[in-house]
C-alpha cells in the first residue's frame, strides 16, 4: 500500500486505488482504516470519500458508511453513448491540431496495441487502450471534455477490463483504433470523428451483449407472440 504525506493527496490516492481495482465492487470503506492506509485524518478521508462519491465511484449510506459504487451494465451502455458524442467531438478536434511528435505518440502506441493482441496480452491491451485516448484528448486539449471523459471512464473501468477480454474484442477494437489514429494523422477531423464514433458504437454493441436482464425482460417474452 502507498502512504501519502499530503492530505491533500487522499482523494488522489483513493481514486488511483479504486482504478487499479485494489477495492472490489461494493467492498466497505472504513475510515480508520484508509486514514492508516493513507497517513492522512479522518477529516482528509471524509473529504475524499465525499469527492469521490461526487465522481459515482464511491457510494455513502446514511449510518452505514462508505462502500465502492458498482456500475451496473445498464448505466455502463447509458455513459458510453454520452462517450461517444464528446469523443467524436475530441477525435475531430485531436485532428485538427495534431503535431508530427503527437502523430509519432499516437503511431507508437497503436504498434504496442498490435504487439499486445498477438502476445494475447489482454490486459495490458486494455491498459494501451485506455492510454491511447487519453493521448487523443491530450492533442485535442480541449478541457472540459477531458474533464467529463475522464470521469466517465473511471467509472467504466472494470467494464473496461471485462471488455477486453471477450473472445475476439481486442483485435475488433485494434483495427478500429487503426482507423482513428490513421485519420487523425491524416488531419481528416470528419474521417476521425466518424471512426470514432464507429469504435465507440462498437463498445455498446459488446456491452449489449453481456448487459443483465432487465426486470420486465421476462414479462416482454411471455406476451410475445
Amino acid at each position: 500500500m502507498t502512504t501519502v504525506t499530503a492530505e491533500i493527496d487522499v482523494d488522489t490516492a483513493l481514486r488511483a486505488a479504486i482504478l487499479r481495482g485494489d477495492y472490489a465492487p461494493r467492498q466497505r470503506l472504513i475510515e480508520s482504516d484508509l486514514c492508516t492506509e493513507f497517513g492522512a485524518s479522518r477529516f482528509a478521508v471524509r473529504t475524499a470519500l465525499r469527492t469521490l462519491a461526487a465522481e459515482g465511484l464511491v457510494e455513502v449510506q446514511h449510518n452505514k458508511g462508505a462502500r465502492i459504487r458498482a456500475i451496473p451494465v445498464a448505466e455502463a451502455i447509458e455513459i458510453t453513448q454520452v462517450r461517444m458524442a464528446i469523443e467524436g467531438l475530441v477525435a475531430a478536434r485531436a485532428a485538427e491540431r495534431v503535431s508530427q511528435p503527437d502523430k509519432a505518440e499516437l503511431r507508437g502506441i497503436v504498434a504496442e496495441m498490435r504487439r499486445a493482441v498477438r502476445s494475447a496480452e489482454l490486459l495490458r491491451y486494455s491498459d494501451l487502450n485506455a492510454a491511447l485516448h487519453a493521448a487523443i484528448r491530450g492533442v485535442a486539449a480541449h478541457e472540459t471534455a477531458a474533464r467529463i471523459l475522464e470521469q466517465l471512464r473511471a467509472q467504466m473501468v472494470r467494464h473496461q477490463f471485462r471488455l477486453a477480454l471477450l473472445p475476439g474484442r481486442p483485435a475488433v477494437s485494434l483495427a478500429q483504433h487503426d482507423r482513428i489514429v490513421a485519420a487523425i494523422c491524416a488531419r481528416d477531423p470528419v474521417a476521425a470523428e466518424q471512426a470514432m464514433r464507429e469504435h465507440v458504437a462498437s463498445v455498446l454493441e459488446a456491452l449489449e451483449s453481456v448487459r443483465e436482464p432487465r426486470p420486465d425482460d421476462g414479462a416482454r417474452l411471455k406476451g410475445a407472440p
